[in-house]
């Protein structure tokens, strides 16, 4: 039997489709065009690839480590402007799985804008850019839509060294190839960095369930990947377990950490870390995934019923002899490597330097060379020669403090104390119960007068919080850079802001121990240079003291 149909003239007319429809689809495309420019096409020759998306205008872009750890230091990257840029890696994170490169070739680079992913919700529509299966051959990108399926989700290792800590979790396609790219949010900006999958047992095709690394992650590994290091996350040296009450108690703890010097103690309640409450073990291990070894950060406690609160410094997950072999290039499978060295690039040379600990050193030293050049600008507006700082204790006696090339005294109510700058001064941490106050000034003083250059052997760290206890998983931090000294027998940490001032102090005479801790501030609208008008030194969380620098008012006496 044949059936015949026809169309009415009625039933051929153009169905009339809701304008609000329209809108909303013209302003996906229209994020969707604001995106696109920044995703990054990886290719690594025999060793695959990958997606990336820029963060900065000079080239800087991030991308996951299990794409660039097979290519080595040098890749090479396309825009969807339909160039090829040669790119040279320039600090990882195995464990984050994080890697950031820098893109060669032009001044100025399209880049993404960046949203805080603490305020993506479970149905926010997002999108992905990147380039799956290696398809983008023409360099543009391929986009899949979809929405946030879940939030704040902890993804164990499962047999590998990457672990996703308060992942975003989606539907929208993530496929190998994509790893690296940008997951965006419905105005085009990024939420994520794209890598782990939930892939079916054969094929390794996209089910639905993706894995994105949090933009604010992201955020607080920056100033270490731009380091070129090896960049490492945090422990608390202490692991968690939920009573039978529901609560998030110390189930165990090292007493090498800091967190024990600091009161934490076997059955303490967690009740928040970095100002996020902790309410299970996954949300204890989510929070700390975000950060970097070395950060202070607050802890809320609760022992005995009665609620404190800590500053602790966070120490390393990983030895620095395990994170060298997390970041070792892996040998090709079924056959030897070629011990033959790969000739790099003519763009990438020069960009390159080798060095235990780094990922590549040279970005180190710009980074280092940034910062000297910052206090140097700061030093032009400032005193030279001896420094003298007198005043008032904040227990109202008077003090003195003279620094100078060669020595340096302290005059407080408790004595006074001198140090000589030619001995070490790991041998002399005075005044008596401040964990080395006077070397911590002395060296203050010289990075100030000389630069980085004359306190040794001395990094750039990376940054961070300025105010430690103050800081908030997904809420915006005033950053610092840090600058690690080994010199005359001791450590130093120095904290300086983007004016290039010198904002804290931290130095350890002994490994393992409690630092001296300086803090430095300055009156508002103190000029540039000048010395700061309030400074407290601080060990243990104790106070040592705080010098109000100043003339001494009349009417208190000498």
């Amino acid at each position: 039997m044949v059936l015949a149909c026809s169309l009415s003239p009625a039933a051929a007319a153009p169905v009339p489709i809701d304008p609000s429809v329209l809108e909303a689809e013209q302003t996906m495309v229209e994020a969707i065009g604001r995106a696109t420019p920044s995703t990054v096409a990886i290719f690594a020759g025999d060793s695959g690839g990958g997606s990336g998306v820029l963060l900065t205008r000079d080239g800087y872009a991030v991308t996951n480590f299990h794409v660039v750890q097979p290519a080595g230091v040098a890749m090479t990257c396309g825009l969807p402007d339909g160039h090829l840029y040669d790119a040279v890696l320039v600090g990882v994170d195995p464990t984050g799985d994080l890697a950031l490169i820098k893109l060669l070739g032009r001044d100025e680079f399209p880049c993404a804008a960046v949203a805080n992913s603490d305020g993506v919700e479970v149905g926010d529509a997002c999108f992905t850019a990147g380039n799956p299966f290696l398809l983008g051959t023409d360099l543009q990108p391929s986009i899949s839509v979809g929405i946030v399926s879940g939030v704040h989700r902890y993804q164990f290792p499962a047999g590998t060294i990457l672990e996703y800590t308060d992942c975003l979790q989606v539907d929208a396609a993530i496929n190998p190839g994509n790893s690296g790219g940008g997951l965006f949010d419905a105005e085009g900006r990024l939420i994520g960095i794209n890598g782990r999958a939930s892939f079916e047992k054969r094929g390794r095709v996209n089910v639905g369930v993706g894995y994105a690394i949090s933009t604010n992650q992201v955020r607080h590994f920056m100033g270490v990947l731009r380091a070129g290091r090896i960049c490492d996350h945090a422990t608390l040296g202490a692991t968690v377990a939920t009573s039978a009450d529901g609560r998030v108690v110390v189930s165990d703890i090292l007493e090498s950490s800091d967190a024990w010097r600091r009161g934490l103690r076997y059955d303490d309640e967690i009740v928040s870390l970095a100002g996020r409450a902790v309410r299970t073990g996954n949300a204890f291990k989510n929070v700390l995934g975000t950060l970097p070894a070395g950060w202070q950060v607050p802890v809320v406690i609760r022992s005995g019923g009665r609620r404190r609160e800590l500053v602790v410094r966070l120490a390393s997950v990983h030895s620095a002899a395990d994170l060298k072999g997390l970041a070792a290039e892996p040998e090709p499978e079924g056959r030897r490597p070629d011990p033959t060295p790969r000739e790099l690039p003519a763009a990438v040379r020069g960009l390159v330097e080798q060095r235990q600990g780094f990922a590549n050193a040279h970005f180190n030293r710009v980074e280092r060379d940034r910062v000297a050049a910052s206090i140097a600008a700061a030093r032009d507006a400032g005193p030279t020669g001896p420094w003298l700082l007198e005043g008032r204790l904040g227990t109202g006696e008077a003090f003195r403090i003279e620094l100078t090339d060669h020595a340096a005294t302290i005059d407080i109510p408790t004595g006074t104390s001198t140090l000589v700058t030619s001995d070490d001064f790991d041998r002399q941490p005075v005044p008596p119960g401040s964990g080395g106050l006077l070397p911590a000034l002395v060296l203050w003083r010289r990075l100030v007068l000389e630069g980085p250059a004359a306190l040794g052997h001395t990094i750039y760290w990376g940054t961070a919080p300025r105010d430690p206890t103050a800081f908030q998983v997904g809420t915006p931090s005033d950053m610092v850079d840090v600058l690690e000294s080994s010199v005359s027998g001791v450590e130093l940490h120095t904290f300086i802001d983007g004016s290039g001032r010198v904002v804290a102090v931290d130095l350890w005479t002994q490994p393992g121990t409690d630092p001296c801790e300086v803090r430095m501030a300055w009156a508002e609208g103190a000029p540039l240079g000048s010395l700061p008008t309030r400074i407290e030194a601080r060990r243990g969380g104790d106070e040592f003291a705080t010098f109000l620098i100043g003339p001494v008012p009349a009417e208190m006496g000498p």
